[in-house]
Formats: structure tokens, C-alpha cells, sequence
């Protein structure tokens, strides 16, 4: 592994892993780009360690402003060797019962918007034949729950662009990591999550369990946001770093559930799946 000073842009450093990871960057020496939606909290942002943490106001859904953002940054502040998606939010809703308003804006921020930031920043990484992506996913873009598919389905969504873009620009010298965090003191199921009214009682006893406890465990989820930004960092600095990185004993566990009744599954059906081939 590699400790060498580096600059991290970071989408959403306001508040969860964003800011922990940008706060514990600066203090082990990096440099921090950290975008943020108004300017007060951008002005407190630099404030933290003036020359070394730098706030950009950029909403990741602007796509068109992302562009000249990076150049911004490569320009006036030096080669971005680390770019974390990590701006997202949580979409809390059966499917029938949420609209498909609910879902275009699900992926506008959890999907186009990390693919704009790519698109923005690849050219310069491939130019110098370095660099690292990590995207912010979650251990629910491997397994699922009722009750937050359009969730599921943009952190789907984003774990196939990470795992497939790393096999693009591997030759070039770039990384591209998937994060997927478990259960974790941030604000993800709290404020930040979006909730569709219910309307239907038929789904009342499958989903308002979920719901109830997901409200409960808000506060008291057993990731530790810190430990998971010194996971980051230490990913960071790792010279061979991982196509997918698990936080927390949760995802760990859940992950390797869901794997193995793939496997269940995918063995019981296997003589109907092979017979559709060709003789």
C-alpha cells in the first residue's frame, strides 16, 4: 500500500459517510473537494482546514455543471486521484403505491448523476493513466427488501456500471471500487429518506413491520460512520484494491444469505435453464 497525499472529490460531504470520510482525508493530509448545496455550508466546509478542504456548489442532478466543475478543480486545484460518489438518498415505498416521478428522481440522483461525474472526470484520469472511483452503493445493491425497491433498484443499477466501467478502464491504470455499506449512523433512513404515503391495506402486513423497525434502528444502526471512512482510506491506499467492498458485519452477512439462495436456487432449476440451448 501507497500513503502518498491525495485529492479526493467527494459528491456530498454535508453530512454521513461524505463527511466522515472527507474529515478523516484531511486529517491524515489529503486534499478534499467536497460539493455541497448552499453556500454557508460551503464556506464552513473550507473553513475546516483552509488550502486543503475545498467546497464546490454543485447538485449532482445538474449534469450540465458537473463538466466544468472537474475542470474547475483540475485547473485551480490540482489532479483529482480519487473521485467518491457518494451523494444519494434512500426512497422508502412499495412499488404499486409509489410513482414513477418517485423513480425517475430515485435515479437522476442515485444513478445519472454518479455516471455524470464519471463521464467528467475519466477523461483526466485516463489521460494520466491513474486514478480511483469508488461508488457509494450499498449491501442493497446485492440484496433486497420490500418496501424500498426503487432503492434497490438504482444501487442494482450502479454496482453493474462500477463492476463493468472497472473492466473498461483497468488497462488505463484506474480503479473502480463499489462500496457497499450495511446499517450505519447516518441519516440515510432518518431525514434524508423519502417516504410515499400508503394507501394500500392489502400490503400493510408484509411492509409496515419493515417500516416500523427501520424507523426504530434509525440512531442505533450498528455501522459506525468513522470506521467506515478509515475503511475507505485504507482502500484508498491499497495498490490492488477490490472490484466490491462490504462495511460492516451486516452486509457481510446478509450478502452471503442472499449468494448462497442464488445458488439454492439457481441448482434446482438448473435442468430447465440448460434446456433451452441447442442440440
Amino acid at each position: 500500500m501507497t500513503t502518498r497525499a491525495r485529492i479526493l472529490f467527494i459528491t456530498g460531504v454535508s453530512t454521513g459517510f461524505g463527511r466522515a470520510l472527507a474529515e478523516a482525508a484531511l486529517t491524515e493530509g489529503h486534499k478534499v473537494v467536497g460539493t455541497l448545496r448552499n453556500e454557508e455550508s460551503r464556506k464552513a466546509f473550507e473553513a475546516r482546514k483552509p488550502g486543503f478542504a475545498f467546497g464546490k456548489l454543485l447538485d449532482v442532478t445538474d449534469t450540465a455543471a458537473i463538466a466544468p466543475v472537474v475542470a474547475e478543480i483540475e485547473k485551480e486545484i490540482g489532479p483529482i486521484d480519487v473521485l467518491v460518489n457518494n451523494a444519494g438518498y434512500g426512497h422508502e415505498g412499495l412499488v404499486e403505491e409509489s410513482s414513477m416521478e418517485d423513480l425517475r428522481h430515485q435515479f437522476e440522483v442515485n444513478v445519472f448523476g454518479p455516471v455524470a461525474v464519471m463521464q467528467a472526470v475519466l477523461p483526466y484520469m485516463r489521460k494520466r493513466r491513474s486514478g480511483h472511483i469508488l461508488n457509494v452503493t450499498s449491501m442493497g445493491g446485492i440484496i433486497t427488501m420490500p418496501g424500498i425497491a426503487f432503492y434497490h433498484g438504482s444501487k442494482f443499477a450502479l454496482e453493474g456500471i462500477s463492476e463493468s466501467l472497472g473492466k473498461e478502464v483497468r488497462s488505463f491504470g484506474i480503479h473502480v471500487t463499489a462500496v457497499e455499506p450495511g446499517g450505519f449512523r447516518t441519516d440515510w433512513a432518518g431525514r434524508s429518506m423519502v417516504r410515499a404515503e400508503r394507501s394500500i391495506e392489502d400490503y400493510d402486513e408484509v411492509f409496515e413491520p419493515l417500516r416500523q423497525r427501520r424507523l426504530e434502528r434509525n440512531g442505533n444502526q450498528p455501522g459506525d460512520p468513522k470506521k467506515a471512512a478509515a475503511a475507505m482510506l485504507t482502500l484508498i491506499a491499497s495498490d490492488n484494491p477490490p472490484a466490491h467492498l462490504l462495511l460492516g458485519r451486516d452486509a457481510i452477512s446478509l450478502v452471503r444469505e442472499k449468494l448462497g439462495s442464488l445458488k439454492s436456487e439457481f441448482d434446482a432449476w438448473e435442468q430447465v435453464s440448460s434446456s433451452t440451448d441447442f442440440e
